[in-house]
């Protein structure tokens, strides 16, 4: 019997493709979308396209002790980031697709080829994870692109040039994302700095360029950071991804 390839989709697009591609390769497939208040409206939009795509439902999970909401969680457990992450995703995501799991299954991750250390890190937790873009050499650039030739509007926050669609004012990024994030979306910026108060010196963000000294968002340099806009180009593994797709419309099954 074979096991159960359950993928985890976050609504974007590497995500999107290392679904396709476990679709197509495999009979026995779950994609998995576990839902977070503070992400963009348009990730609703982009899971209804994929799941078209895919040919195959995407179970979406809601988690609801903290209404699914990443702020939430901070604000509960007073605390935001440190050295092992940020609570949020273990909460949100992690702690609910465990209890959601089968024995056996086997967890797809849309990790790229630029993280193959992510991958190394993570098979100590899942040893029996599985990375199919990575073992393909496929960038987050083919990936944006495959998605584009597959006719899906990218999610709003790829098109407003951020590198990543998970939460509007995402605790992980830095200088550049946050000042990005104040002038796109003051309204989350103020939301964080509002918790940043609440918890207090503990739950800065960031730090002083020149002295190292954790600072709070609201005295972050507006001119601080850099954010480069996330590449769109499709190589030769971009091509050949595609040309398997075309080759298996319809499932591949």
């Amino acid at each position: 019997m074979s096991q159960r390839r359950v993928v985890q989709f976050s609504c974007g697009a590497s995500s999107a493709v290392a679904a396709k591609l476990t679709v197509l390769r495999h009979s026995d497939v779950a994609v998995v979308n576990a839902f977070v208040a503070e992400e963009h409206e348009d990730n609703r939009r982009f899971l209804s396209d994929v799941e078209a795509w895919l040919g195959v439902p995407i179970v979406v999970l809601r988690e609801e002790k903290h209404v699914a909401s990443a702020y939430e969680v901070f604000r509960r457990r007073r605390y935001i980031k440190g050295p092992n992450g940020a609570p949020c995703a273990r909460i949100l995501k992690r702690e609910l697709l465990t209890k959601w799991s089968q024995p056996g299954d086997v967890p797809v991750i849309g990790y790229t080829a630029e993280e193959s250390r992510r991958a190394e890190n993570i098979l100590d937790e899942m040893p029996s994870a599985e990375f199919p873009l990575i073992e393909e050499g496929m960038t987050k650039a083919d990936c944006l692109a495959l998605i584009e030739r597959a006719g899906i509007r990218l999610p709003a926050m790829y098109r407003m040039g951020y590198n990543n669609a998970n939460c509007v004012g995402c605790v992980k990024g830095g200088a550049g994302y946050w000042n990005k994030i104040r002038r796109d979306f003051p309204e989350r910026f103020e939301e964080m700095a509002r918790i940043e108060d609440e918890i207090g010196e503990s739950a800065y963000l960031m730090r002083d360029r020149q002295t190292g000294i954790r600072i709070p968002l609201r005295q972050l340099d507006p001119t601080s950071g850099r954010h480069d806009e996330p590449e769109i180009a499709c190589g030769f593994v971009c091509q050949r991804i595609d040309d398997e797709i075309e080759q298996n419309q319809g499932g591949g099954r």
